[in-house]
């Protein structure tokens, strides 16, 4: 992803593995009324011209000042639309917002007791829903609302979750490390007797499975 803010954020080999918005849905109720304003004006000035064509020059003048500052808010409904982000890395899940000044909120996966997923039928049908994550942390409860492609979201949380403290290739770092040391220490149990030489290779085969 290629978010310059969001990724200074993220810790060492922490990762982004979704980012989602809110569903076009919301998008689309919160500059309805932008876009019929615009189309009314634009509407009054083609009315304006035809009506007084000695006018155009004033009237399209007037017509473009006015129509500026519908697609002034509608531009920024936009900005603010596509700013507030819903992100799962491979160690916490982050909401985003804001176009200039930033707030974030993020839960550890650590911290994740669970994840409750609603849709409505329209919500089933153009792919919607609310998120509602709760964590151990003091804030308890986050709700991402109406997003888009919910399940994908729950899903890519949940497995990051089982993968917590795992690498890339599904290792876990602090028991691939200890391997060797326990392999070391079934040695001198099979020196002092205590394991035959079959058992010995039947462990140690079991913990290089492991690397």
């Amino acid at each position: 992803m290629k978010n310059k803010y969001i990724n200074e954020m993220l810790g060492q080999n922490e990762k982004i593995l979704l980012v989602t918005r809110q569903h076009w849905f919301v998008l689309f109720g919160m500059i309805l009324a932008e876009l019929f304003i615009i189309l009314l004006l634009l509407a009054a000035v083609i009315a304006g011209v035809i009506s007084f064509p000695l006018l155009t020059i004033l009237i399209v003048a007037i017509g473009c000042i006015v129509i500026l500052i519908p697609v002034v808010s509608m531009v920024r409904d936009i900005l603010i639309w596509y700013n507030r982000q819903y992100i799962v890395s491979n160690r916490r899940v982050m909401q985003v917002n804001g176009i200039i000044n930033k707030n974030v909120i993020d839960s550890s996966l650590e911290k994740v007791n669970d994840v409750k997923m609603s849709q409505s039928f329209f919500g089933r049908i153009f792919d919607y829903g609310n998120v509602e994550i709760l964590t151990a942390s003091e804030l308890g409860v986050n709700i991402f609302q109406r997003i888009g492609d919910p399940v994908h979201f729950k899903t890519a949380m949940l497995n990051a979750k089982e993968k917590l403290g795992y690498d890339e290739n599904g290792f876990h770092p602090q028991i691939s490390q200890d391997i060797p040391a326990m392999i070391a220490k079934l040695d001198e149990l099979r020196k002092q007797g205590v394991l035959s030489e079959e058992e010995f290779q039947q462990k140690k085969a079991a913990l290089l499975a492991k690397l």
